[in-house]
């Protein structure tokens, strides 16, 4: 009788953990993912948790979006809090894969963005890497912005050098979509296109939808789309939104609740005659599809999908507002969500942070100069080591 044969090896693997706190300031989410150590074989995610932010935390993190009282303070507290929950959502990840946090090689943290003014030079991530080290006992990898500001660039958006390396096609020119907060896209060329990667923020994903619904009905995000699809557009409001010098801004461009806030939306709401609350939410989810739409329609007139990711892939109003709104500029694109890439819509921003701290570990560029302005590549990070 033969010998049984030996079950093969598994591939060669480095561990990584990604953590990604957005500007929808829903909470954190976080995924372990094994990057193969040769190109025969593919990234897998081994385990993912998402962890809401306490009402108290989001509170003070939102509120830090605006200069206020003893905001220093109040700031260094905050970054307490969310560092003890990043390390809160690595232990999950570490129960779930039944591994001890001496088998990852370092965690990707991007911090929560209060922040972000490039034009003059700087942007600010509340964060506090330091105890993270300590608390999870791995290696922290931090500040990925900062170095590409230093370089004259935006400092964002950051993720479109990993969709690239995950998801870009030879044979299709593909838009990855994320709608978080704020929308970015990344375009990726197919092979032989004249083009490189590039990508910018589109103006505001989810931020106003979220405020509005949040102000009117105490809901922290207007499930599948439900409320706006009750209401009806407005043309008016929807033409004075669209008219924020922002949109006419070239790429690269990068934005966030230093513009897009519910004090700017009162104020474009003052210059008109009064609106059903039902109808702004409408007029917003319209807003944010159709600016999305013309970002696309201008800058990747000959993508064959747009894969949608972030919090707003699950808003199924939106995405059947963006796809009319593609279909009207005769966009040929269609749209799905990145679950058909073979990553969940809400883990790809997390994984692109683990791909970054991966990036900074092997001392290779993770920015792209064509997307972020900046004078060239850059390593990216910051090490705080366990």
């Amino acid at each position: 009788m033969p010998a049984a044969s030996a079950s093969p090896s598994p591939p060669a693997a480095t561990l990584y953990i990604g953590l990604m706190s957005g500007t929808s300031l829903d909470g954190v989410d976080g995924v372990l993912a094994a990057f193969p150590d040769t190109a025969a074989t593919p990234l897998r995610t081994l385990a993912s948790a998402h962890l809401p932010f306490p009402a108290g935390l989001r509170a003070e993190l939102l509120a830090l979006q605006a200069p206020g009282f003893d905001e220093i303070a109040r700031e260094a507290q905050a970054a307490n809090a969310l560092a003890r929950l990043y390390a809160a959502n690595v232990a999950a990840l570490l129960r779930q894969a039944g591994l001890a946090p001496a088998a990852i090689r370092a965690v990707g943290v991007h911090g929560q963005t209060i922040r972000h003014q490039p034009q003059h030079g700087y942007t600010r991530q509340s964060n506090q890497p330091a105890l993270l080290a300590e608390l999870c006992g791995i290696d922290v990898v931090a500040d990925f912005r900062s170095r590409d500001v230093a370089a004259g660039g935006q400092g964002a958006p950051l993720v479109p050098a990993f969709h690239q390396a995950l998801f870009g096609n030879a044979a299709e020119t593909r838009v990855l979509l994320n709608i978080g907060g704020i929308g970015n896209i990344s375009i990726l060329p197919a092979a032989g296109a004249p083009a490189a990667v590039s990508g910018f923020d589109t103006g505001p994903g989810n931020v106003l939808m979220d405020g509005w619904i949040q102000r009117h009905h105490g809901q922290p995000f207007d499930a599948d789309g439900a409320w706006a699809a009750a209401g009806t557009p407005q043309p008016a409001l929807l033409a004075q939104l669209r008219a924020d010098p922002y949109f006419a801004l070239p790429p690269p461009k990068s934005t966030g609740r230093d513009l897009f806030h519910l004090a700017w939306l009162e104020r474009q709401l003052a210059a008109l005659p009064a609106i059903a609350a039902v109808d702004v939410q409408a007029t917003l989810a319209a807003f944010t599809a159709t600016t999305i739409a013309d970002a696309i329609a201008a800058q990747a007139p000959a993508a064959g999908a747009v894969y949608v990711c972030g919090g707003g892939a699950r808003n199924g109003q939106l995405l059947r507002l963006l796809a009319a709104a593609l279909a009207e500029r005769g966009h040929p694109a269609r749209v799905a969500t990145s679950t058909e890439l073979g990553v969940p819509p809400e883990q790809v921003e997390a994984l692109a942070f683990a791909w970054l701290a991966q990036r900074f570990d092997r001392r290779q560029p993770g920015n792209l100069a064509t997307v972020t302005g900046a004078a060239g590549p850059r390593i990216l990070g910051a090490l705080y080591p366990a």
